[in-house]
């Protein structure tokens, strides 16, 4: 039986091209002619395009930042070398070098865009392979990032979220088993607070670095030039944000999506989503976001993450809005859609911030359900958010104790979710109850926690080590201070006929002309994956009317 999803699959991941097929993508892009060994692309530098071999062989070998060498196989006449970064020229994960004399076929960027759209058929095919292919080098295990530290690690925890959010390929080195990560350590002799190392694809070592400073090492941000100017940005990549930029973008419009940490917001860290239409077995977070991601850079869109937004230019300068972002940078857009959806919320316990990523957790993927297995843990929460990721880590842990302050989960989560929840041997409803203290060394992790029934007055306490909190979220709309735009009192976007000025009459206007804002940050919004993605698609009409007003008349 095939061992993962590329050996399944490995005939979509590698199709031959027929003549006639390679006929209709010359125009598309240009012949170039390569020597016996010549480079004709390097991991860690942009590839320049798609190549399709029309004579020759190439070589590929997946290599990490380490210099370590995976041959993957060899393509020929009529296959085609490229996977889904080469739709935005990001840095490639695999060397390719020619065997013997080597003519191809090399599509830019822009080009295999073009041709994804204009051949139909032709282009469905593709864009499988290159999906089909960058799964193979996350499987592998092999090449990409190459992360140094102890893999229970609050630093490691958090850069193999953050790289696997992002869908880019990376492997852990443990020095508490390997060799060659006692020997990194030893060389580079970080302190403890430096640790994870992470060795980029150029050989770049970085000491426990932030998020935007790896993406930057990474390749994974281009600023644009000062004379760019996007008809639409949007701040935020979650569900609505994504949505926003494939519609806006399949219409012609030119769009840059915005966001701090990674494609899917907090809908990217659902373990299943079972009430989305159109996937009736379920489908995850991230895999719904990867999909509506590639989409959109199918379409042209180009993504910035990770990037913080600081703040919003609403003066209009030149009728342009104008971002504030890291680094002094600046982006400018005719219109800009609010998607910035909503920060966990914190519940006020005390010691909370010195367990955060050491034991407290606001989401649940596959690397913190592998911190608890076989344990105890205890689930904050009583939305779906929070029965989906019961549901998930059951499998995982002795016992998951799910605590709600209210009466029960009727009122606040899908039937579909109890059902299960009342069905898993192994999770607890506990209600009534809240954490009320925690223990343990800050620099070890959380140990214990102490509980209490509201109700009945009555505490207790146990050995935990982790603990998940699903108790809402706070808008993400600070970026937003001092531009104009009405927030209730709770912080969201205030739109349509409940704004202060009279001109916001559609129901996705922000008080503030050409500022729209779509899924959770809305004020009114359905806090719903399937509703955020109508929003997206519905603000793109507004968008039209307001940049192209002559044309709705």
């Amino acid at each position: 039986m095939p061992n993962s999803t590329f050996e399944a699959r490995h005939e979509q991941a590698f199709p031959d091209l027929k003549p006639e097929e390679i006929e209709r993508l010359r125009r598309f892009g240009i012949v170039k002619r390569y020597a016996d060994g010549e480079r004709m692309f390097e991991a860690g530098k942009p590839r320049g395009g798609m190549f399709v071999v029309l004579s020759g062989k190439v070589a590929i070998s997946q290599r990490d930042g380490l210099g370590h060498v995976t041959p993957i196989l060899e393509q020929g006449p009529g296959q085609f070398l490229a996977e889904v970064g080469t739709l935005s020229g990001r840095p490639s994960f695999v060397d390719g070098h020619a065997r013997g004399a080597v003519e191809a076929l090399v599509i830019p960027p822009e080009g295999l865009r073009a041709a994804l759209i204009a051949e139909a058929e032709l282009g469905e095919r593709i864009m499988r392979a290159l999906i089909l292919r960058r799964v193979s080098l996350i499987e592998s295990g092999a090449g990409g990032v190459v992360l140094v530290g102890p893999a229970n690690a609050p630093g490691v925890v958090r850069l193999q979220s953050f790289l696997s959010r992002n869908g880019l390929p990376h492997h852990l080195l443990d020095p508490g088993t390997d060799p060659e990560a006692k020997d990194l350590i030893a060389r580079h002799a970080p302190s403890p607070s430096e640790l994870p190392l992470v060795v980029a694809l150029d050989g770049t070592v970085l000491r426990n670095p932030g998020e935007s400073a790896l993406g930057r090492a990474l390749g994974m941000v281009t600023p644009p030039s000062e004379q760019t100017i996007y008809d639409v940005a949007v701040v935020g990549a979650g569900p609505a944000g994504l949505a926003t930029a494939v519609y806006a973008a399949s219409e012609g419009l030119s769009v840059t999506v915005l966001d701090q940490r990674a494609f899917g917001g907090q809908a990217g860290a659902s373990a299943r989503i079972e009430n989305y239409l159109g996937f009736p077995t379920g489908i995850s977070g991230q895999a719904l976001a990867g999909r509506a991601y590639v989409q959109a850079m199918k379409f042209g869109a180009e993504m910035m993450i990770p990037v913080e937004v600081r703040s919003l230019d609403c003066s209009r300068r030149q009728e342009n809005f104008a971002i504030a972002i890291e680094d002094g940078m600046k982006i400018r857009s005719r219109a800009v859609v609010v998607a910035s959806g909503a920060r966990y919320r914190r519940p006020d316990i005390d010691r909370l911030q010195d367990f955060e990523g050491r034991g407290i957790w606001y989401w649940a993927s596959p690397i913190e359900a592998r911190l608890c297995a076989g344990e105890d843990v205890i689930l904050v929460g009583g939305g779906n958010s929070a029965g989906q990721a019961a549901v998930f880590l059951c499998p995982h842990a002795r016992k998951v104790r799910m605590m709600v302050r209210g009466e029960g989960l009727a009122a606040t989560m899908s039937r579909y979710l109890i059902d299960r929840i009342e069905a898993a041997p192994n999770i607890e409803l506990m209600t009534h109850t809240e954490i009320v203290k925690l223990e343990g060394d800050p620099d070890k992790g959380l140990a214990r926690v102490h509980w209490k029934n509201r109700k009945t007055g009555k505490e207790d306490a146990g050995a935990i080590r982790n603990v998940f909190l699903f108790i809402g979220a706070d808008p993400a709309t600070g970026w937003l201070a001092g531009c104009g735009v009405d927030l209730d009192t709770s912080g969201f976007v205030v739109t349509g006929s409940k704004c202060s000025q009279a001109n916001a009459v559609n129901p996705l206007q922000s008080s503030v002309t050409g500022v729209f804002a779509v899924g959770d940050v809305r004020a009114g919004s359905v806090k719903r994956v399937g509703a955020g993605i109508g929003e997206g698609a519905q603000v793109v009409a507004a968008l039209h009317r307001y940049l192209a007003p002559e044309e709705h008349v």
